[in-house]
């Protein structure tokens, strides 16, 4: 049996309270150890479009071999999806959308191998030996900010734009996935999810949620912790565990 049929995951997604269309998705392939969150932009249908193909793409791959052949083919398919993206978005929306986008964050375990990829401010997050670790690295000004020009989190946040995103499917620019590589341990809890869901969270929040067992309950966790609030944005969450 594989190591992967080890892993259940729950998933969750949420329009919130204010927002009429939910342009979030997610998808849950524990037997093929896959998993994503998508978040679209680019308004009115096109951001919902963008996160649907998605993770329809990469429910129909078909993963086989090794890790770094299975790798590989998420890779190619995201790349295929950013390309396609501005096709679909020229018959769709007859060039009235000025972009039809979407982040993504994947990942992808394989016996005792996992990766994080992703694009965009969508994150990844482990939670191991009771501690929180945030894998992804926001790819949005803020995040660029914070990096190049040395300001603190609380700086960063007060500058215009500050969370325009700097990569994403379907994007201006040829698409730059990063790609983070690592070991699994027994114990090893994952979440993927949307700014909707950890923006308003603290990190001691998600840890609390992410100590919890089965997955069902952590996404209940999080998610009650948003919609007692103002809900503002979609909120979408995946979590895996063992």
């Amino acid at each position: 049996m594989p190591l992967t049929a080890r892993w259940r995951s729950a998933g969750r997604t949420d329009p919130g309270k204010v927002r009429e269309r939910n342009e979030d998705a997610f998808l849950e392939r524990p037997e093929c150890g896959l998993w994503v969150v998508a978040d679209g932009m680019g308004g009115h249908q096109a951001g919902h479009l963008a996160s649907q193909m998605i993770v329809q793409a990469l429910e129909e791959l078909v993963l086989e071999g090794c890790f770094d052949e299975q790798l590989r083919e998420v890779r190619q398919c995201l790349h295929w999806l950013d390309q396609r993206m501005g096709q679909t978005l020229t018959v769709v929306a007859g060039g009235a959308e000025p972009i039809m986008g979407s982040t993504v964050v994947a990942l992808l375990i394989h016996e005792q191998r996992a990766a994080c990829i992703w694009a965009g401010d969508s994150r990844c997050y482990l939670w191991r030996g009771k501690r929180l670790f945030q894998l992804s690295r926001d790819h949005s000004l803020r995040q660029h900010l914070i990096d190049e020009c040395k300001l603190t989190a609380a700086q960063a946040e007060q500058q215009p734009g500050a969370h325009a995103l700097t990569r994403a499917l379907g994007g201006k620019e040829p698409l730059r996935l990063e790609i983070l590589e690592l070991q699994v341990q027994v114990g090893d809890t994952f979440l993927l999810c949307t700014d909707g869901l950890y923006a308003r969270q603290s990190d001691e929040s998600l840890g609390k949620a992410l100590n919890q067992l089965p997955p069902a309950r952590a996404l209940d966790y999080l998610f009650d912790n948003v919609l007692l609030g103002r809900a503002t944005d979609n909120l979408t969450g995946v979590v895996i565990g063992q």
